[in-house]
């Protein structure tokens, strides 16, 4: 699965199922997102993660979904809602201790580092600073 920002309002994924040889046209998934960038990755369980912006205009709002299949995705953590202001270019790892790692830009600002452990999240600045 391929999972790409689209100009209609939606996230769009693109499937293959010759280990990426060919692919089938985009189709809109179920998320909203405002042309903004996503990231996803594949846990070591299996699930697939996402951290994209969940509306159809704005960057006020950045989330955490994820999904058993890549088809069907369960929101489980909103990690910035501020109207107005920008969260965006998410990119997500997980490191081999299991933890999940989000970067982003805050506020074109800075870039914010979070830890997700056990189905929590830890702000990096909880911890020393960021």
């Amino acid at each position: 699965v391929a999972l790409m920002r689209s100009t209609k309002g939606r996230i769009y994924a693109a499937r293959s199922d010759d280990a990426g040889r060919t692919w089938a046209p985009p189709e809109p998934t179920e998320l909203p997102n405002p042309n903004s960038g996503i990231d996803a990755t594949t846990l070591r369980d299996g699930r697939h993660i996402l951290v994209y912006n969940p509306e159809e205009r704005g960057r006020g709002r950045l989330s955490v979904a994820v999904s058993p299949d890549a088809v069907h995705w369960t929101p489980v953590l909103e990690l910035e809602n501020e109207p107005g202001e920008e969260f965006s270019y998410p990119a997500v790892v997980q490191a081999g201790d299991g933890t999940v790692h989000i970067t982003y830009t805050w506020k074109r600002r800075r870039i914010k580092h979070v830890i997700l452990e056990a189905g929590e999240h830890r702000p990096e600045k909880e911890r020393g600073g960021w």
